[in-house]
């Protein structure tokens, strides 16, 4: 009995402190979203003080002796994986310094107003100094958490918890080679004929909350904002998600809004019984975006779902996106120069990623220094892609993830396409109807699978744990590049 109670203490304490997260997540959002520019100093001192307090309770003495008392208790497996998390997140806590969680935060919170700043002049003068200030305190949170372990490795973990720099340095390795050549292959093909004229704001953003709809979005607990890096923010029944227009690109509307309900989707179908725990969220980055990319590509941009899209988009702005539904197809999946990750076709996008994960571990351990990024940034990229940057919005400041300290995060993108080809290999084998359901804007039976086999777990396993689980298998990467070579080679006869 006496266990009993001191983990039903420990989970009442738990949700309390999650709930604290979410308020801190909510003004996060509103950061992005609707914050008056005015605010921001104020706003940085706001987040500092949250966090202080989130510190202060995932640290506490309470939960320590909670935990020292329920050590080798006879839980269920659900029980046990709640405590664990709530074991890992304490030590996390303990190991960092308060005073430094607090400035981190505040930071963080100045420099993304700073980086909107800088990016929108092109100017990584402007915000060198405070990112050097962010990477200088990120880098003092890895030693603090390190214990022995490479500094990257320990803030990795926060996102891909077991996961290593050096087995991602594998990984990409391998992966390398056949994308670097299907890429080849793709640029030396016709190239398709690109969208003409410009499509007016309103209608991206109807046909933006129909696809939001169509892919399982639920906005009796959610909604759409603009931001100008779309994100996702959430979770349980508040689960906010942002996309952005362009008038000659209305492809960068509906595929950050599909992207993001991805992430959304995750949220909002984890078990209810999990709302405001450690398991009421996902288990990993890598797991969530595997979410977000495989609603987006593999089922998003298939050649059935496009030819729903292009009946969408001819209903909607009253003409034609492309000849016909081929062509329309073939548009969506050009692979095209360019500069941005975000924007990126299904074959350079992970070499895009593998760029960032080099060099944000080289200004970590201190091998880069902040200052010389922009140059080393348009070194790597023409080596890699070809081709000069033309300005810092579409090289180093093209991100908002190094001004939010979310160093060790930008991996987890390449890893999560990774997990999308293991499960879409899987999903396929469920579904075998699955072709014919896209082509009439049908993703029912697809959601269900993802909802059933992984979604409605959230943190109760591992993140490898969870895609062996949902896929029958262990992860790699033979799956991706197979679902690559497959869609590409038949894009490129």
């Amino acid at each position: 009995m006496a266990q009993r109670e001191t983990y039903d203490g420990l989970m009442a304490y738990q949700r309390e402190t999650e709930a604290l997260g979410q308020i801190a997540g909510r003004l996060g959002w509103d950061q992005e979203t609707m914050m008056p520019r005015g605010a921001a100093a104020q706003r940085s001192e706001e987040m500092a003080a949250i966090e202080g307090v989130l510190h202060a309770r995932r640290s506490s003495l309470e939960v320590g002796e909670a935990l020292a008392a329920l050590d080798g208790a006879e839980l269920g497996a659900v029980e046990a994986a709640q405590v664990a998390q709530i074991r890992k997140g304490f030590h996390r806590a303990r190991k960092v310094p308060a005073a430094l969680a607090s400035e981190i935060a505040k930071v963080t919170s100045i420099a993304q107003g700073q980086w909107a700043e800088a990016r929108a002049a092109d100017d990584f003068a402007a915000f060198a100094p405070v990112l050097e200030t962010v990477v200088s305190l990120k880098r003092q949170e890895a030693e603090a958490l390190a214990e022995g372990r490479p500094v990257y490795d320990a803030l990795l973990d926060d996102f891909e918890p077991d996961m290593t720099a050096a087995q991602l340095e594998e990984m990409f390795a391998a992966m390398r080679p056949e994308l670097v050549e299907l890429r080849a292959m793709a640029l030396d093909g016709p190239a398709p004929a690109p969208l003409d004229g410009v499509w007016d704001e309103a209608g991206q953003l109807k046909v933006s909350e129909q696809l939001a709809l169509t892919f399982g979005y639920d906005m009796g607990r959610g909604r759409i904002d603009k931001a100008v890096h779309p994100f996702s923010s959430g979770s349980g029944h508040d689960v906010r998600i942002t996309t952005r227009t362009a008038l000659e690109d209305p492809f960068n509307c509906f595929y950050s809004t599909i992207h993001e309900v991805g992430h959304a989707g995750y949220e909002q179908n984890i078990d209810a019984a999990y709302a405001l725990t450690p398991l009421g969220r996902g288990v990993s980055m890598g797991v969530h975006e595997s979410q977000s990319r495989i609603y987006e590509n593999q089922l998003g941009r298939s050649r059935a779902f496009c030819g729903h899209l292009f009946g969408l988009m001819s209903e909607t702005f009253s003409r034609a996106p492309s000849k016909n539904a081929d062509a329309f197809y073939r548009t969506v999946n050009a692979v095209r120069k360019g500069y941005i990750r975000t924007e990126a076709d299904e074959l350079q996008y992970n070499l895009h990623v593998m760029l960032r994960f080099d060099l944000e571990r080289a200004m970590l351990t201190g091998d880069l220094s902040v200052r010389d990024l922009e140059t080393a940034w348009n070194d790597r990229f023409e080596a890699d892609f070809g081709y000069p940057v033309d300005k810092a919005s579409n090289g180093c400041l093209q991100d908002v993830h190094w001004s939010v300290g979310l160093i060790g995060y930008f991996p987890t993108y390449a890893l999560g396409n990774v997990y999308a080809g293991c499960l879409y290999e899987a999903l396929r084998a469920a579904v075998p109807g699955l072709e014919d359901d896209l082509a009439r804007g049908e993703t029912g039976l697809a959601l269900a699978w993802l909802r059933e086999n992984l979604q409605q777990f959230g943190g109760l396993r591992s993140p490898v744990e969870t895609i062996t689980h949902a896929c029958g298998r262990a992860p790699s990467a033979e799956p991706l590049l197979g679902y690559l070579r497959e869609k590409f080679t038949g894009l490129c006869a």
